[in-house]
């Protein structure tokens, strides 16, 4: 044990990144078995800072950091996050870090797998041991045990909910037996309630044993049930530091934000009625891994805001991307009183439909593009929007200008934190990432607009203004959203209607006013006796 008895302490740390200071002098100490929970805004500097702790390239190809790290009693400064695992850090971040081909097995045990003997071995050295399968799969087993879900160690990573990536993860780092620091990086943004639960209690069982771990969440209640301290940073600099036992979410979201907020998410949800219905789909099937739909049906109505819910893995997500052609479906869409092709993405986006993905680096960016670029390119392609041409449209080119002025409009709209419109989609934080996301679905001025989890990673003053967006669109423009969430109480803030999905079907769809606790059995598979308001509404 250290004489002053911390793990980790950090003084004065600050950061550069591309001409913008993005730390100021940061301070943080940490001892063993805490867990210190790191709150504040998207661009508050929380993912920079961990990543100078863990060693990222990155920061080293931006030239560096200033301040000093103490870790285990010794002054460090990764160059590697192979040095900073080896000297006992473990990280689980935001973006998934896993081998898609490899199952959860084998990312669990990458690069520590244990290995057996054999003949071959013996004449041409260790390279060519053979791996001990069985003892991987004890150890697999035994880690995820050890976070108490319900994970099949054989599946592969391609296949599974994203809620089973994360699980992966954590579970990777629970079988490092030398982590004495954990760094979580918004572990359960992409878990429901129920599922965040599981990871919250697994987290209090590494820090009784000795592991000191830091928790970067957005989901302020999960702060205040889980940290010994709440640590606030905002604008690079560290706020406050507060006991959850002498503090609320409300006063903690202030401090993050420096301001009242401007709109407090509630249930008191005013009932609109609409008469004509938009989209209607009829027995529809999705094959999307890990996220199957089975002939569901339901209808939504013009002008409306439809939201879906419901546990990871339930077929939830697969709706919105068995429609729109990234995953095969089969079934009836009409759309506009038209029935639409299905397995077509580009022709589902020219009849007036738009889709913010889940997957916002995957699916939603070009990561290695500008901004502007990112925000008008889809609507470029599919509209012909900010596109000049001459000799009846014999002869066209790229309108630059009225791309720049498009996109510098939605980054003070949706307030996206940024050099400017130039800057490469890719060095923004996770949270700017998804907004640029929704730009570029709203340049296209749909007529319906899926989006699935637009608030996932972002922090609770911009979850507010994401979601408060997505009213103001809906309520100018006429547009049709339907919403795909794991926050019920997200859902119920912005929703008309919500439609729980269990087991790749609709339980039932009920108004936001509903019980909380008719949500929760409808999520566990205990389908309402209200089923007669399902599809119709």
């Amino acid at each position: 044990m250290k004489p002053d008895n911390y793990i980790l302490k950090l003084e004065n740390i600050s950061k550069d990144f591309y001409g913008n200071k993005v730390l100021h002098n940061v301070n943080l100490t940490i001892k063993p078995g805490e867990i210190v929970g790191l709150v504040g805004e998207n661009g508050a500097g929380k993912s920079t800072l961990m990543n100078i702790l863990f060693g990222l390239t990155v920061i080293h190809e931006t030239g560096g950091y200033e301040g000093k790290i103490i870790f285990d009693g010794e002054e460090v400064n990764f160059a590697t996050p192979f040095d900073a695992i080896e000297a006992g850090i473990g990280m689980v971040h935001q973006e998934f870090v896993l081998i898609p081909g490899f199952t959860a097995m084998e990312n669990i045990l990458l690069n520590r797998e244990p290995t057996r003997y054999n003949v071959v071995a013996e004449v041409f050295g260790d390279r060519l041991m053979l791996l001990d399968r069985k003892e991987m799969r004890r150890r697999a087993v035994e880690a995820i045990q050890a976070l108490e879900v319900d994970l099949d160690e054989e599946m592969v990573v391609t296949e599974m909910p994203v809620g089973h990536r994360q699980f992966t993860e954590i579970a990777r780092e629970i079988d490092r037996k030398s982590t004495k620091l954990l760094i979580l990086d918004e572990p359960t943004a992409v878990l429901t309630e129920s599922e965040a639960d599981v990871v919250m209690k697994a987290i209090r069982k590494l820090a009784d044993k000795g592991m000191a771990v830091i928790f970067i969440s957005h989901r302020l209640q999960e702060i205040m049930d889980t940290c010994d301290k709440i640590v606030v940073l905002r604008d690079g600099v560290i706020q406050e530091e507060m006991a959850p036992g002498e503090t609320n979410p409300r006063k903690i979201a202030q401090v993050m934000v420096g301001r009242e907020l401007a709109r407090k998410i509630s249930e008191d949800t005013k009932m609109r009625e609409f008469k004509d219905t938009i989209l209607e789909v009829n027995t529809l099937w999705v094959d999307m891994p890990g996220e199957q739909v089975n002939g569901i049906s339901f209808k939504v109505k013009r002008g409306e805001i439809f939201g879906v819910g419901g546990l990871t893995g339930q077929g939830k997500l697969g709706i919105a991307n068995g429609i729109m052609g990234l995953y095969p479906a089969e079934g009836t869409v009409i759309f506009n009183g038209q029935r639409i092709p299905l397995n077509s993405p580009d022709k589902v986006l020219r009849v007036g439909m738009a889709f913010v993905s889940e997957d916002r680096r995957g699916v939603g960016l070009l990561l290695d593009q500008s901004l502007n670029w990112n925000i008008a390119f889809t609507a470029m392609q599919i509209k012909e929007n900010f596109i000049k041409s001459i000799l009846g449209g014999l002869i066209k080119w790229r309108d630059d200008k009225a791309i720049s002025k498009v996109s510098r409009e939605y980054i003070q709209q949706l307030q996206i934190k940024c050099i400017d419109e130039n800057q490469l989609a890719c060095e923004l934080s996770g949270g700017n990432q998804q907004k640029i996301c929704m730009a570029k679905a709203f340049a296209l001025k749909p007529d319906l607009m899926f989006v699935s989890e637009p608030t996932r990673g972002i922090d609770v003053g911009a979850k507010s203004l994401v979601l408060d967006t997505l009213r103001r669109y809906n309520e100018e423009y006429g547009t049709t959203i339907v919403i795909t969430s794991s926050e019920l109480e997200e859902l119920r803030s912005i929703s008309d209607r919500i439609a729980i999905i269990n087991e790749g079907q609709i339980a039932d769809i009920l108004p936001p006013t509903a019980e909380a606790v008719e949500f929760g059995l409808l999520m566990l598979g205990n389908t309402s006796e209200t089923k007669k308001v399902v599809q119709n509404g």
